[in-house]
């Protein structure tokens, strides 16, 4: 069964899927209302599952008129991920931004679940057992790799 985070994430995923401008404007406290929980709970879901990294752009705004934006960022087309990846991994990449990627790609469409999953495990702290900053150094020439791999046409 899943948690009220997980359904809190995917009734916001598909209020972005159906907003023609691909924008959601909510405020925190109607939505803890709607999934009877806290308005911590709305914090945690948006700070945590919408992040820059996963390819989400939060605006926040306090007080008693305030509001939650979340707005989906597009990956760039087909032909200029390439440049777009080199841009985002650089020479080095911690694991958080190389997951954070990772599935960006995935919910792009770009990867299928199992790829996702192969790449997240290759990039792992646990995988690459070396010192900072040489494991940043060498996930960031393993994901390249795979990315090259696994995106060319």
């Amino acid at each position: 069964m899943r948690n009220v985070s997980d359904i809190i994430e995917q009734y916001l995923k598909s209020m972005l899927i159906e907003s023609p401008e691909g924008i959601v404007e909510i405020q925190r406290n109607d939505l803890a209302d709607r999934f009877s929980c806290v308005p911590s709970q709305i914090n945690y879901v948006i700070s945590t599952r919408f992040t820059l990294e996963k390819g989400y752009i939060v605006e926040s705004k306090r007080g008693g008129g305030g509001y939650v934006r979340i707005q989906r960022v597009e990956l760039p087309a087909h032909h200029v991920l390439h440049t777009h990846l080199h841009h985002s991994i650089g020479d080095e990449i911690s694991q958080s931004a190389a997951e954070g990627l990772i599935y960006q790609l995935r919910e792009g469409g770009f990867l299928n679940k199992k790829e996702a999953a192969i790449m997240k495990a290759a990039v792992s702290r646990d995988a690459i057992a070396l010192k900072l900053p040489y494991r940043d150094q060498v996930r960031a020439r393993i994901l390249k790799a795979m990315l090259i791999a696994l995106l060319a046409k």
